[in-house]
């Protein structure tokens, strides 16, 4: 048995594992025969490595040595093979550090060796111990007999009196963990002094059973590393926590098509856009694992750096596409693009490939969006067609991918009616709905990746949305400013006057100057305060350097500083400006 452990850890999973020795086929008492090594082996094969998680792998290799081969067993993997997946350098002073994944007892009471050999636990062996010589020369060690003060040596070392006393006078055998010519760790079995000692053919036995259990191991090793590749992969592609724009209530899920790999190329994405506007995303890469994760995340990537552009829907999917038949000609994927002002209520959408969207009514009834289906992501240069819509307060927008919707024993529309069943009646709250899509999913080995994304469309108020009307006049400025302090002071924001103030008189003027016909001010208050001014005039503020003999292009320089963002877009009526402040 090994000497305990220097360093307390927290549990994760225990497998501390009693047998009774009254176990049919206990026999410790004269050498195995030949008959009982084949069985042992036997039982080994089909028992260690049925699972890839290294606890499950240590707790098999118990359930088979104790106690047909040991009266008690434990093995230590390690520590950086259980927590990275990776093999640490070889230590200077010839010590191991490894983590005790598994104990097996064969004792009524097990209390003492739970207490000495706690499961879990991270020890450091220095390298005159058994342990540590066995892992840096990868050959077993075997006490026929553990003499005392070896025993109170351990123990000592350890400041446990409980080890001396568990493994004085015990036939003591520490077998390393091999794989791919590289030492995992360590196995050690131990036989009461009533038991008969191990031997020799014991020792080519211990080396079977450990040479089994060292390739599950290592492929269990190999596995988890993968897995969490591809999950770090996958959490840094996905938005970790959708922000709920100004209008809009979202909720959304990413179910993987397997539970073991948990990754897959399907994507969702809420992104903000200027005047509290918003942009709704959904995607779907084909195929599964890190590839098409990789190809998700460009995507992802290029789609938001488009949209940063403030492209209309149809705009934005023709150069994904473009874009996308620069990656690998086997990664095809499919899209659909929406916009939405949340003080006109009116949504832009455009396809690519994907399934049309689901709108559920405030009353219950649901439809499917007709839209252009166009092509997938990659295929032809054909440009997007767009379908503009105004949505009543209190709808449903239902985006996602046709994982949830279609299967080998169920055709798309099959799928599509019922996941119209499940988003219509009364209006629910929406993470209860995401549920409840969820739950009737197949299991993973039958379904394919799944993104569902739900926005629900609420109404302003005069809380988050104020506007007003100016004359083409110079003294439209000071009327703005007026304008604006009452405004923030009915909304609770008069430390942001001055600096909102300031600006909103510099785009009035401008707007005066530069355009035509009446200026528009609007006030948006949503996760940031937002000030639009529009005007009739499509030629866009430049900001340029100001000399020192003309004081025009100061306005745009005070702007640029006192704003967190600022910008400007062009509108059919001519453009709108706008600055952001950060709330208090």
């Amino acid at each position: 048995m090994d000497a305990g452990s220097r360093t307390p850890v927290e549990r994760v999973k225990s497998r501390f594992v009693t047998k009774d020795p009254a176990t049919p086929g206990f026999r410790m008492g004269s050498p195995a025969s030949m008959h009982e090594q084949l069985s042992l082996l036997n039982a080994a094969s089909k028992r260690i490595g049925s699972t890839l998680d290294v606890f499950e792998t240590g707790r098999e290799l118990m359930d088979v040595a104790v106690p047909r081969f040991a009266d008690a067993a434990g093995i230590l993997v390690q520590d950086r093979l259980v927590t990275e997946g990776e093999f640490p350098q070889e230590t200077t002073d010839g010590s191991a550090l490894v983590r005790r994944i598994a104990v097996g007892v064969a004792d009524p009471s097990p209390g003492e060796y739970a207490r000495a050999f706690p499961v879990d636990e991270v020890a450091v062996y220095e390298a005159w111990t058994p342990y540590a010589r066995c892992m840096a020369t990868g050959n077993p060690i075997l006490y026929p007999r553990l003499g005392r003060r070896t025993a109170e040596e351990i123990g000592r070392f350890w400041k446990r009196d409980s080890v001396s006393k568990v493994l004085e006078d015990s036939s003591f055998l520490v077998v390393p963990l091999k794989a791919r010519g590289r030492v995992l760790g360590f196995v050690i079995f131990t036989r009461r002094p009533t038991s008969q000692p191990f031997d020799e053919q014991d020792v080519n036995l211990a080396e079977e059973l450990a040479a089994r259990t060292g390739v599950c191991l290592d492929n269990a090793r190999f596995y988890n590393r993968e897995r969490r590749t591809a999950l770090t992969l996958q959490s840094s592609l996905l938005p970790v926590d959708l922000s709920q724009p100004l209008g809009l209530t979202i909720a959304s899920r990413y179910l993987p098509a397997s539970d073991l790999v948990g990754v897959g190329g399907d994507w969702y994405d809420v992104i903000p856009l200027p005047g509290c506007r918003v942009a709704l995303v959904v995607g779907d890469v084909m195929g599964h694992g890190i590839r098409a994760a990789a190809t998700m995340g460009q995507l992802r990537t290029a789609a938001r750096t488009l949209a940063s552009l403030d492209l209309s829907p149809a705009d934005v999917l023709f150069r994904l596409n473009l874009m996308s038949q620069d990656l690998d000609a086997s990664q095809i994927a499919t899209c659909v693009y929406a916009t939405y002002d949340p003080v006109t209520r009116r949504c832009a959408i455009a396809c690519a490939g994907h399934v049309p969207p689901i709108l559920v009514r405030p009353g219950g009834e649901t439809e499917l969006l007709e839209l252009p289906p166009g092509l997938p992501l990659g295929i032809g240069n054909e440009p997007a067609e767009m379908r503009e819509f105004t949505l009543p307060g209190g709808t449903v927008l239902a985006f996602y991918t046709d994982g949830l919707v279609e299967s080998r024993n169920r055709d798309i529309e099959e799928g599509i009616n019922a996941l119209r069943g499940l988003l219509s009646g009364p209006d629910h709250d929406l993470e209860e709905v995401c549920d409840l899509t969820i739950r009737a999913q197949r299991p993973g080995h039958e379904r394919d990746d799944i993104a569902l994304l739900l926005a629900r469309v609420s109404e302003l108020t005069e809380n988050e949305v104020v506007e007003t009307s100016l004359p083409s006049d110079r003294r439209s400025a000071s009327q703005a400013r007026r304008f604006v302090r009452a405004t923030l002071d009915d909304w609770g924001l008069a430390s942001l006057c001055d600096n909102t103030e300031l600006m909103v008189s510099e785009l009035v003027a401008n707007a005066v100057e530069h355009g035509q016909g009446e200026v528009e001010l609007r006030l948006l208050r949503g996760p940031t305060l937002v000030c639009e001014v529009s005007d009739s005039s499509s030629s866009e503020p430049v900001m340029r350097e100001a000399s020192t003999t003309n004081d025009t292009g100061r306005g745009l320089h005070l702007i640029n500083w006192l704003a967190h963002r600022w910008g400007s877009r062009l509108t059919p009526k001519g453009k709108i400006v706008w600055v952001e402040q950060r709330l208090p």
